[in-house]
């Protein structure tokens, strides 16, 4: 495989999709070493066909608001690969979201679910519909237009979506519901559902948790913990929700938190007190996190993100390109020792050069932040099985899932020097199943 080739052909087919060709481009750098060494791959030409998704639905969603009037949007479903099982991820709501973006999503899922070792493979789906400021009663309407179309193409053992940004237990109910109801039957084909209708529970904490549980495991490496250690955290959804309660919980000090407008700095810490008032803000009011400096009198810088403040660790928990080159710089030479993604592709690809030219621990989003769709997946078989396991024994499966994926990353990842490149046994560790499932099961 020539992977400077295999871009440019992307490029020239999918014009005009960066985010798309920049998730195909950090994964391609660093498995050609290993693909080459599997002269069998070429000749079925294996890497175009993991690279170009199985199907792309797109589809115009027509709703009408409170005040009467009709509005349009886009929806979308990105059905990836299915070779180790249906086809698994998340749906996005928000103004952003756009195919490409849906792409990368799809692509990095495929590689995310291939590490956690459970039968699921990779899709994303979502539409630029916003729920910011929309009533309840224009959520369900614009969501039960959108299952309209998606309702055929989705299933238990075709694909099921999941939640992701703007799309939570609200929006996961009333689309649970619709299929439900369009489908004439009741089965687990959404992930992140509400307890009482077949949710697993920890599924709501499961990202936030998996990313601490990585990070932990990478600590130790170094022989040291969280007690103590200071961290910067962006976003304020569920993601840094629960990843701000772990690292409470463990005996760290939350500093930041943000959103689109900016962020708060409180130098005392966001305590359990404070982070149940961002939760209710959030979860209840939907309100901004200004509110929260209002409120403890502390520091908000607008229109920024908390890059340039003094932390021991940083723990991006937002969206996709949230740290830049220059902002990576700015954590390395405040002393950071370790980089761990909530988020979906949150750091460039030039930061990620700085973090690893530094050789300070960076796990990237498809092996940190896999907790949330290991207890989707634990989710999919308590379903199955018609069962639901205690929050205890839900916990305890993820943990040990995210130390087997560290393993798995260390194991693909250590070079020469010991340094562990988690970015490259990330990849290839979640390449290597899927490529060989796809071996298995010929020209398809």
């Amino acid at each position: 495989m020539n992977a400077a080739k295999v871009l440019d052909d992307l490029k020239r087919r999918f014009p005009n999709e960066p985010e798309y060709h920049q998730a195909v481009e950090e994964v391609l750098s660093t498995i050609e070493e290993e693909y080459n060494k599997h002269p069998e791959f070429d000749k079925v030409n294996l890497i175009e066909r993991l690279c170009i998704p199985d199907r792309v639905y797109q589809f115009r969603v027509t709703w009408m608001d409170d005040k009467g009037n009709i509005q349009t949007n886009m929806g979308y479903r990105v059905q990836h690969n299915n070779a180790i099982g249906p086809y698994k991820g998340g749906i996005r709501f928000h103004a952003s979201v756009n195919l490409s973006i849906l792409k990368f999503l799809a692509f990095e899922q495929t590689f995310k679910n291939s590490l956690t070792t459970l039968p699921m493979g990779g899709g994303k789906g979502g539409s630029d519909f916003s729920p910011r400021g929309k009533s309840n009663m224009e959520v369900m309407r614009f969501v039960q237009s959108f299952m309209l179309e998606l309702w055929r193409h989705i299933g238990p053992e075709t694909d099921v979506p999941a939640g992701d940004i703007g799309v939570g237990g609200r929006e996961v109910g009333f689309m649970f519901g619709m299929y439900k109801k369009l489908a004439h039957e009741f089965t687990g084909t959404f992930t992140g559902k509400g307890r009482e209708f077949g949710g697993s529970l920890i599924r709501p904490e499961a990202t936030g948790y998996g990313n601490i549980y990585f990070l932990m495991e990478m600590l130790k490496t170094k022989g040291t913990d969280l007690k103590g250690k200071s961290c910067l955290i962006s976003g304020s959804g569920n993601v840094a929700q629960y990843t701000a309660e772990k690292v409470l919980e463990l005996g760290g000090k939350v500093l930041t938190m943000s959103d689109s407008d900016g962020y708060i700095f409180d130098p005392d810490g966001i305590d359990r007190e404070k982070l149940d008032y961002i939760m209710e803000l959030k979860n209840l009011y939907r309100g901004r996190i200004r509110e929260y400096a209002d409120k403890y009198g502390c520091k908000y810088v607008e229109g920024a993100r908390p890059w340039g403040e003094k932390a021991d660790i940083a723990l991006p928990s937002a969206t996709q390109n949230e740290l830049n080159g220059d902002d990576a710089k700015k954590l390395v030479a405040n002393g950071v020792i370790a980089v761990s993604e909530g988020a979906n592709m949150p750091s460039t690809p030039e930061a990620i050069k700085v973090f690893q030219d530094a050789k300070i621990l960076y796990a990237p989003g498809k092996a940190a932040n896999a907790g949330g769709v290991s207890v989707s997946g634990l989710e999919m078989t308590q379903n199955s099985i018609k069962l639901s396991w205690s929050a205890e024994e839900v916990d305890e499966k993820l943990k040990s899932i995210m130390k087997n994926i560290h393993e798995a990353c260390v194991q693909y990842g250590t070079e020469a020097d010991g340094y562990v490149n988690y970015v490259k046994g990330a990849n290839v560790a979640g390449f290597m199943k899927v490529a060989k499932a796809m071996m298995a099961q010929g020209i398809v």
